[in-house]
């Protein structure tokens, strides 16, 4: 279908930076109208994915790791400045027509205005709400951990760490038949969100033994060393954090070996091998967004942060010491598409 671009130009969209090591600011640049097989969102919401997001506004991205963890729609160079994040909800304003009006779900950077191919968003069903749809991305590295690890109706398993990921993880594993699911988590305060979704909760040194399989998704040594804790003989061990630069010690001497432990990565780049010759990404992030229509998660949305605090707001979003995991950005309602040249990037 023939693209009709109907806003005017020029367009002037405001995005949040990161210009050195824990220094942030709202920058506009200018927007060229949708072409054909395009559209313009107009975002509503976003979400900060604490972890990542803690290493990229900290400079903590390893160099040889730069390439590897570009964000899709990412602008500007690691470390500084640069442009980033992965969790957008919005309604497409311009474009094609077949898309106008649809609220969607982007991999793209905290922006309020952004020119995408329809490829590269994906509807948002009607039964999802867009503050909690932010959490699609999240549920994606959640749902690709399961399938990393194998997860099986009846198990006995461990989350360590109760950030999103791992809330989500202890979520989606508690809908598996049977399963014995414990969120485990050095803050008492999150002992709320387990019991909002439906699982054990546990202080590390209350953390289950004996697991048959176990998710460690804190980003800290110590984090890991309990999720190590908690495996029973020949059991796996998941692990989706990613620490940036920082080195891990690990106790890998006592039984580790005797109890013939598995240790794993888990990334959601790339599809689960086992799944990985049927599942594509966008099937995969289609049933990351449909799981959402389950009120459940909403227990891990803090209150919406505006867009334009978030500079200001930012260090103290990624401190994590709500109860609720995953800050939430909210964007002005529609206004004119239209604004004054972009200021440069300094």
């Amino acid at each position: 279908m023939k693209t009709i671009s109907s806003v005017e130009q020029p367009l002037v969209a405001r995005a949040l930076w990161h210009l050195g090591a824990g220094v942030s600011a709202i920058r506009q640049e200018q927007l060229r109208a949708p072409g054909a097989g395009e559209v313009l969102v107009r975002a509503t919401h976003t979400a900060l994915s604490r972890g990542t997001e803690r290493l990229v506004w900290g400079g903590r991205v390893p160099v040889s790791e730069a390439e590897a963890m570009r964000a899709p729609h990412q602008a500007g160079e690691f470390t500084f400045p640069v442009k980033y994040g992965y969790c957008a909800v919005g309604e497409v304003v311009d474009g094609e027509a077949g898309w106008i009006g649809q609220r969607v779900f982007a991999l793209h950077p905290h922006q309020d205005l952004f020119v995408l191919p329809t490829s590269a968003v994906a509807r948002v069903p009607a039964d999802v709400p867009s503050s909690r749809a932010v959490l699609a991305a999240n549920v994606e590295t959640a749902l690709n951990a399961l399938w990393d690890g194998a997860a099986a109706p009846g198990m006995r398993i461990a989350v360590v760490g109760a950030g999103t990921v791992g809330s989500l993880i202890a979520w989606l594993a508690g809908r598996l038949p049977g399963c014995e699911v414990t969120l485990v988590d050095i803050a008492p305060r999150r002992a709320c969100v387990a019991a909002s979704l439906g699982v054990g909760w546990a202080l590390p040194h209350e953390a289950p033994a004996d697991c048959d399989l176990v998710f460690h998704a804190s980003a800290t040594a110590a984090g890991l060393n309990t999720a190590i804790g908690c495996a029973g003989d020949e059991a796996r061990v998941v692990e989706a954090s990613w620490y940036g630069n920082e080195r891990v010690e690990l106790g890998l001497g006592a039984a580790f070996h005797s109890r013939r432990l598995t240790l794993m990565s888990s990334q959601v780049g790339r599809v689960a091998p086992a799944m990985r010759s049927r599942w594509t990404h966008a099937r995969r992030l289609a049933k990351a967004l449909s799981l959402l229509a389950d009120p459940l998660p909403d227990v891990l949305l803090a209150p919406p942060v505006a867009f334009e605090q978030l500079p200001q707001c930012f260090a103290s979003l990624l401190d994590g010491r709500d109860c609720a995991p995953c800050p939430i950005v909210a964007y002005p309602p529609a206004a004119d598409l239209r604004g004054a040249p972009p200021v440069p990037m300094s």
